[in-house]
């Protein structure tokens, strides 16, 4: 289940806020410039379809985001448990860091946790299966797919290079928990 936690960025063990209202969940990231849908396929899709197929079933809701936004271009990204580079591609991540284009994505299957730090919160964004979200440029934050990472996700870009990761040196995502799937989790 998609889950929002927000946190003191000095208290990483103490909640200020948990929920799994989607509703809450926008409500809570709309006044920091966070955008949190939930979308449905026109058809049943699921891990190991064709990117063709997976982008036909979210066609009309991509088209909207496209024309609003004016993405660029648009694919799909697939990591599965046994992916050789897992451990690397987690890695890559969990570090803080800014976008100078908004990152978006949008969970065909599977979950990830988007941390993003803001003034002097932390909000821990959960997302699975219907969600997209959409971090605003320069928002800092660390992304973490898991230790088994499971995710389908389509990706929107404005210009691919600017999806490049540009590093604080700040040590925040270090004093907060890595993603653990739980039971309750999707899989």
């Amino acid at each position: 289940m998609s889950r929002l936690r927000i946190f003191a960025d000095n208290r990483p063990g103490t909640p200020l806020l948990g929920t799994e209202d989607p509703l809450r969940i926008r409500a809570e990231l709309e006044p920091i410039g966070v955008d949190f849908q939930q979308w449905e396929a026109s058809r049943p899709v699921a891990a190991g379809d064709a990117p063709e197929a997976i982008m036909e079933a979210y066609r009309a809701d991509i088209d909207r985001l496209v024309a609003e936004r004016g993405f660029q271009s648009v694919d799909v990204v697939s990591i599965a448990p046994d992916h050789p580079q897992r451990e690397q591609m987690r890695a890559k991540f969990l570090d803080e860091h800014f976008h100078r284009e908004d990152e978006v994505r949008f969970f065909v299957d599977g979950f990830g946790l988007f941390t993003l730090h803001v003034g002097d919160r932390v909000y821990e964004v959960l997302c699975e299966k219907g969600d997209l979200i959409s971090v605003p440029d320069g928002t800092t934050h660390w992304f973490d797919m898991g230790p088994e990472p499971r995710f389908v996700a389509i990706r929107f870009f404005t210009d691919p290079e600017g999806w490049v990761g540009h590093f604080t040196g700040s040590d925040i995502a270090t004093r907060f928990p890595r993603y653990q799937p739980a039971a309750g989790d999707r899989q």
